[in-house]
C-alpha cells in the first residue's frame, strides 16, 4: 500500500474521506421528512440533465444521441435513476405516514415459502407495464411475521452501519453507480465516497449535479481514478464499508491481495482487507427456452427478446445472455435460431465500446470453427452449438456481443427443464441472473415442472418471459447474487442493492412478463396491454418512448401518459 500511495496524490482522496466522516453524523440525524424532501428535489434535477446525460453516453459509445441505440441510454441512465428514486420515495412516504413499509397483503405464503409481491405497486405501474410483475422469495424458514417486522430497519429503530461507504463504480452501465449511492444513503444510513470507473468517468459531472444537495452538505463525494486510487481507498482507515460492481478478480485483489501470499491468506481465511464488503460481480448468464406450441409470431418476438438480452449495451452487461439453452429434439429450436440470425443480420451497426471487447470477440470466433459472424467486421458472433463442457463460453464471461447455444435432451418440457436447471445451476459460473422462456399453455400443462424449475434455479434474479436485467431497473426488486457465496468463493457477489422496501432474508426475485405483446397475448394466454417493450433493440420508437417515460417518472404529470402510450404502440 505504501508503494501505491507514494505514486499518488492522495491528498484529494484523504480530504474527501475526512469531509465525509465529519458530516456522517449529520446524515444520521437527518429526519425522515427531510430525507424525503431531498429526493423530491432530486427528481427535477434528473429530468433537467437527462438529455445531456444520454448525449454524453451515446457519444462515448460511438453513435449519435438521436440513434435508435440511444434508447438503452435513456433506459439505463436517467429513467433507471428516476425510477429508483421514485421507488424509494414510495416506501419512505409510507413510513412517514405511520404505515408499514410493506403492505400486509403483499406478504404471503406460497408452497411453504414466504414471498413478497413487490411489483406492480402503483396504478401507473399497472398501466405502463401491464402484465409485468415481481415477487421476492425469502430464505427458507423465514416467516411472514419476520418479513413484516424486519423491513426498513434503518427507519424502525434498527440503525444501519453508519460511517463512510466506498462505492467502486462500474464502467458499463450509467445508473449502477448512482443507484448504489442511493442504496448506501437510504437503506444503510451511510455517507458515500463514489470512485468513478475510468471507462465512464465522463458521467461524474452529471452525477454531481443530480446529488448536488448531498454533495453540498458533505454526504456524498465523487472522485476519479483507476486501480491505484481504488486500492488506496479500499485500505483507507476512514472507510468503513465497501461495495463494488465488477469482476471476481477485482474482489479477490481487494480482499486477499495480489502478492505471492494471496493464496495462503485465502486458504487460511485471513483477508488482507476485512472490512464489510458487498459486491455484484456478474457471471455466465443463461436463457432457457422451454419447448412448446410456439407460433411463427412467437418465434420472431422471442428471437428479438433473446437478441436484446445479448446486444443491449453491446453485451457489456453482467447479466447479458451468454448461453442459450435449447431443447435438442424440439422442432422449434432451428426455427428460433433462424429468427435470431435474421435479427442479428438486420440490426444497424454499432461498435463494441468496452475495453478489450474486440479481443474477446476475436478469441471467441477463433476458438469456434463453426462461429457465425454478423455485422461489419464480425462484431456479433453466434456459436450455434457448444458441446465441450470446458468450452470458454461456459466458463468465462465474454462481456461482449457473443452468444453460444447449448442443446440439452428432453422429450418433453418436464424432462428438458430438469436437465436445463441442473446445467444452469451446476455448470455455469455465477448466480446473478437467468431468463426462462415458457409458453403459457406449456406452463398450464406442466405446472409442477415449471414451478419446480422456478424454485430450483439458483439465481438472484430469475426472469420468466422477461430478461432478468429488468429487475435491475425497477427499484423495488433487490439486485444481487443468489445467497451462499463466501469471501473465499465470491462467485457473483454478496448482498443486495436497490431493494426499496429494504427487505431482509432475500433469496431471489422472480420477474414475470407477458409471453407475447398486445394484442396477440390474448391468444397465447398472457393477456396484457403491453406492446413490444421499448428496451427491445428492434423497437422503432424506443428512444422517444423512454424519453417521455423518463419525464413522467420524474414529475408524475398525468398529461404525459397519452404521449407515452402513443409512442409505445408504434414500437
Amino acid at each position: 500500500m505504501s508503494t501505491t500511495a507514494s505514486a499518488l496524490d492522495t491528498a484529494p482522496l484523504d480530504r474527501a474521506v475526512h469531509d465525509l466522516r465529519e458530516r456522517a453524523g449529520s446524515w444520521t440525524r437527518t429526519a425522515l421528512p427531510e430525507r424525503i424532501a431531498l429526493l423530491e428535489r432530486m427528481l427535477p434535477r434528473i429530468a433537467a440533465g437527462a438529455a445531456a446525460m444520454v448525449a454524453d453516453a451515446a457519444r462515448a459509445k460511438g453513435y449519435p444521441e438521436d440513434s435508435g441505440w440511444a434508447a438503452e441510454d435513456w433506459v439505463a441512465a436517467p429513467w433507471a435513476l428516476a425510477q429508483g428514486v421514485r421507488a424509494t420515495l414510495h416506501v419512505l412516504r409510507r413510513l412517514d405516514a405511520g404505515r408499514t413499509p410493506v403492505p400486509d397483503r403483499a406478504v404471503r405464503t406460497r408452497e411453504g415459502r414466504t414471498v413478497v409481491d413487490v411489483f406492480p405497486v402503483t396504478g401507473s405501474d399497472r398501466l405502463l407495464l401491464s402484465g409485468f410483475g415481481a415477487q421476492v422469495w425469502t430464505l427458507p424458514g423465514t416467516t411472514r411475521e419476520q418479513v413484516l417486522a424486519r423491513a426498513a430497519g434503518e427507519y424502525r429503530g434498527r440503525a444501519g452501519a453508519s460511517g463512510v461507504a466506498l462505492v467502486l463504480g462500474a464502467g458499463n452501465v450509467a445508473a449502477i453507480t448512482p443507484l448504489d449511492v442511493l442504496h448506501k444513503l437510504y437503506a444503510e444510513g451511510q455517507v458515500v465516497l463514489a470512485k468513478m470507473n475510468p471507462v465512464n468517468a465522463y458521467l461524474r459531472p452529471h452525477f454531481e449535479a443530480v446529488f448536488a444537495e448531498f454533495v453540498e452538505r458533505g454526504w456524498v463525494r465523487f472522485v476519479d481514478g483507476g486501480a491505484a486510487e481504488g486500492a488506496y481507498l479500499t485500505g483507507h482507515e476512514g472507510v468503513d464499508t465497501i461495495h463494488v460492481t465488477g469482476s471476481e478478480r477485482t474482489h479477490d485483489a481487494i480482499v486477499w491481495g495480489t502478492d505471492e501470499q494471496a493464496a495462503q491468506r485465502r486458504a487460511a481465511g485471513a483477508p488482507l482487507n476485512g472490512k464489510p464488503f458487498t459486491s455484484e460481480l456478474g457471471g455466465v448468464s443463461p436463457c432457457i427456452v422451454t419447448p412448446g406450441p410456439w407460433s411463427a409470431a412467437d418465434f420472431r418476438f422471442q428471437a428479438e427478446h433473446i437478441v436484446t438480452s445479448k446486444l443491449n449495451n453491446s453485451g457489456h452487461n453482467c447479466v447479458a445472455t451468454q448461453v442459450l439453452v435449447v431443447p435438442r429434439d424440439w422442432d422449434g429450436t432451428e426455427r428460433l435460431l433462424e429468427e435470431i440470425r435474421r435479427v442479428l443480420r438486420e440490426l444497424p451497426e454499432r461498435a463494441d465500446h468496452y475495453p478489450g471487447a474486440a479481443d474477446r470477440i476475436a478469441a471467441t470466433a477463433g476458438t469456434h470453427p463453426d462461429a457465425e459472424a454478423y455485422g461489419d467486421g464480425g462484431c456479433r458472433v453466434l456459436v450455434p452449438e457448444i458441446s465441450d463442457p470446458d468450452d470458454p463460453m461456459l466458463t468465462i464471461e465474454v462481456f461482449a456481443s457473443a452468444l453460444g447455444v447449448v442443446r440439452l435432451p428432453g422429450a418433453d418440457a418436464p424432462e428438458f427443464l430438469a436437465a436445463a436447471v441442473e446445467f444452469a445451476n451446476d455448470r455455469l459460473p455465477g448466480t446473478l441472473g437467468a431468463t426462462l422462456l415458457v409458453h403459457p399453455r406449456t406452463e398450464r400443462a406442466h405446472r409442477t415442472a415449471v414451478d419446480g424449475a422456478i424454485a430450483a434455479l439458483r439465481y438472484g434474479t430469475l426472469g420468466v418471459n422477461c430478461w432478468s436485467a429488468f429487475g435491475f431497473l425497477l427499484g423495488y426488486t433487490p439486485w444481487g447474487a443468489f445467497p451462499g457465496h463466501t469471501r473465499q468463493d465470491i462467485g457473483s457477489g454478496i448482498g443486495f442493492v436497490h431493494n426499496a422496501f429494504q427487505l431482509e432474508d432475500v433469496e431471489k426475485t422472480v420477474l414475470r412478463a407477458p409471453f407475447a405483446p398486445a394484442p396477440r397475448g390474448l391468444f397465447t394466454g398472457s393477456p396484457s396491454l403491453s406492446p413490444r417493450p421499448p428496451y427491445y433493440v428492434t423497437n422503432r420508437t424506443g428512444r422517444t418512448t423512454m424519453r417521455r417515460l423518463t419525464a413522467y417518472t420524474a414529475d408524475g404529470r398525468m398529461r404525459r401518459l397519452p404521449g407515452i402510450l402513443a409512442s409505445a404502440l408504434r414500437g
